[in-house]
């Protein structure tokens, strides 16, 4: 699989990625960087089994700053900078 990540406060320095809704994460792979806060591309390798998967992926940058589990409520919604989650359903 792959994804890109970025930070408006410091160059990416690594990526994690759980395929069990966070109970276990596994490092992945990032290309060079293509430039001072740039996105930066990240693979890793799945064996995926069949069934049902919660799929999620942590950052964190130079500046000592990692994704939050769950973003901080606000109003507007802003800086909703918290780990995604997506579901996949493998047959």
């Amino acid at each position: 699989m792959e994804g890109r990540a970025w930070s408006g406060w410091g160059d990416i320095e690594a990526v994690d990625v759980s395929v069990d809704g966070g109970a276990t994460w596994s490092p992945a792979e990032l290309e060079a960087a293509r430039g001072r806060h740039a996105w930066r591309r990240f693979t890793l390798g799945w064996d995926a089994t069949p069934g049902e998967h919660v799929v999620c992926c942590r950052a964190s940058d130079a500046a000592g700053n990692e994704q939050p589990a769950d973003p901080p409520w606000n109003v507007g919604g802003y800086a909703n900078n918290a780990v995604q989650r997506l579901t996949v359903v493998v047959a």
